[in-house]
């Protein structure tokens, strides 16, 4: 019988990859696909594949400014690629304007039940319109939380902002999206 494997936290790699950098690599095998599915949704696939490795290259350059005392670093990586969005609004907008009249989303599996697919995609459509008109802020906050499904404190700790400022833009996010789309199936609890 073998010994249990031991889990390294990524605060141990990144402090690692201090003294050899290739342990860095690790960082990116464990996250990539998770971020660039996230910026794929947001801006498509092919500025995706730029936005991931420009993502991981500022987190290598300024893994010494990393905060030790979290063992999970995706709520930093996400506030990367987070902040490297707000220079491509335009290209997220005509994402969201696309699926909104397509229904198409660039990161669907295409194992999916096609019955399914068709079903949802004009909430697909409709929700990806109220999304494209979102304040920069709100869809920040909704797509974390929706999107990356990450908790309110990572949020917050993503986008440098407060957790009230995440609770509050997710209300009126949701308020928004509610306003524009009543019939749309939603969760009730806030």
């Amino acid at each position: 019988m073998s010994p249990p494997a031991v889990v390294v936290g990524d605060h141990d790699l990144i402090r690692q990859s201090a003294a050899d950098p290739e342990a860095f690599g690790q960082i990116f095998d464990r996250h990539a696909a998770t971020i660039h599915r996230y910026l794929a949704r947001r801006v498509g696939p092919l500025l995706a594949d730029d936005l991931t490795a420009e993502t991981f290259l500022i987190a290598f350059r300024s893994r010494d400014k990393y905060d030790m005392s979290h063992a999970d670093c995706r709520p930093w990586l996400y506030g990367i690629a987070a902040n490297l969005l707000r220079g491509h609004q335009r290209a997220e907008v005509r994402q969201y304007r696309a699926l909104a009249r397509t229904g198409v989303d660039p990161v669907y599996d295409a194992s999916e039940d096609s019955d399914a697919r068709v079903t949802a995609a004009g909430d697909v459509r409709a929700l990806a319109g109220v999304l494209a008109k979102l304040p920069a802020g709100e869809r920040d906050v909704l797509t974390l939380i929706a999107q990356a499904q990450l908790s309110y404190p990572e949020v917050a700790r993503a986008l440098d902002v407060p957790v009230g400022t995440v609770r509050s833009r997710l209300h009126s996010a949701r308020k928004r999206i509610r306003s524009a789309l009543p019939d749309l199936p939603g969760d009730d609890d806030e």
